[in-house]
């Protein structure tokens, strides 16, 4: 997510004004990289649909997605910032890794998106204020601001646990526990009711994804010292452990009690994601570079993704 480095482009970068085209929005909008909104988006509703009654608000599910904006900003800029140096090394970066290249390739500066990282840090933070002022609903607060530590430990002194080691475990609790958290304390005001048996899944799910977004830049991180799943223990075997979590959350979604969910809707949705399953399975062995490991990468993200979605539609359409 995050790492400290030189600031400035990059030696062989091309030299060109903000925002390509002289259109800093452009700059703006790469350095944003909206597609790892799903990334938010999806844990956030699904837990706001674990929640809809009769108290629905559209003016808490607007807030929350703010917040959602707000945060998936604040931690893309903060990334990029902290991972210049990985970033300047990195030949093998895709859609889902490598960071933006707007600091590299010299079209924003380091201050200027590190100012915008702590504006939409602050953001994220106020929308918990506002539920709590206007809502009379404080406990969303403390978890949004458990999120936002998180990014900080993930790359920032002291701890830069990207570096040491169990970065993605951060990943996995950021993503798969604290948004649906989130999401439905916002609605609830509480986190009674919430089904945790749905908690292993959505864990097991952001795991598997946090390792396999990060398959890509494995020469990068090995070159940087990062202590990343895949430096540690090689690309062929994170992708063999990528499989059996997949295998394990496909059991999970059939056989755990979700409530609100119909059995035989669980297996059809889980048929649906062993198509994916078996894709991963044959391009599994492809490495970073190469067009297969963008194919798997992109094939492990609609995985994960599914049954989020998934559960979410029925949820809300029950």
């Amino acid at each position: 997510m995050i790492a400290s480095g030189n600031s400035g482009p990059s030696p062989n970068a091309k030299r060109e004004p903000p925002g390509r085209c002289g259109m800093p929005w452009r700059a703006w909008v790469q350095a944003a990289r909206l597609p790892s909104q799903m990334y938010i988006f999806w844990p956030l509703l699904l837990g706001q649909a674990l929640a809809m009654g009769d108290d629905f608000s559209w003016e808490i599910v607007l807030l929350c997605h703010l917040y959602g904006l707000a945060s998936q900003l604040y931690i893309v800029f903060a990334n990029d910032v902290a991972d210049i140096a990985t970033d300047r090394r990195n030949v093998t970066f895709t859609l889902f890794s490598g960071g933006s290249r707007v600091l590299v390739d010299g079209i924003l500066t380091r201050g200027q998106l590190g100012r915008a990282a702590i504006l939409c840090g602050a953001l994220s933070a106020l929308a918990g204020v506002f539920l709590g002022i206007r809502h009379h609903n404080w406990l969303p607060l403390p978890l949004i601001l458990i999120g936002l530590g998180l990014l900080w430990a993930y790359s920032y002194p002291p701890l830069r646990l990207s570096y040491r080691g169990g970065g993605e475990y951060l990943q996995m609790v950021g993503v798969g526990l604290v948004l649906p958290m989130i999401g439905f304390s916002a609605h609830a005001g509480t986190l009674a009711g919430l089904p945790w048996t749905l908690m292993p899944l959505m864990l097991g799910l952001s795991l598997s994804c946090a390792m396999a977004t990060a398959l890509p830049d494995e020469p990068s991180d090995r070159a940087d010292g990062k202590r990343t799943h895949a430096v540690r223990f090689g690309v062929a075997a994170s992708q063999r452990a990528i499989l059996r979590l997949n295998a394990l959350t496909l059991v999970w979604l059939v056989l755990a009690p979700l409530p609100g969910t119909a059995l035989f809707l669980r297996f059809m949705l889980a048929l649906a994601c062993t198509g994916l399953w078996l894709v991963c399975l044959r391009l599994s062995g492809a490495q970073p570079g190469e067009r297969g490991m963008l194919h798997f990468v992109t094939a492990q993200v609609a995985f994960c993704l599914a049954p989020m979605v998934g559960l979410t539609v029925l949820l809300l359409v029950s």
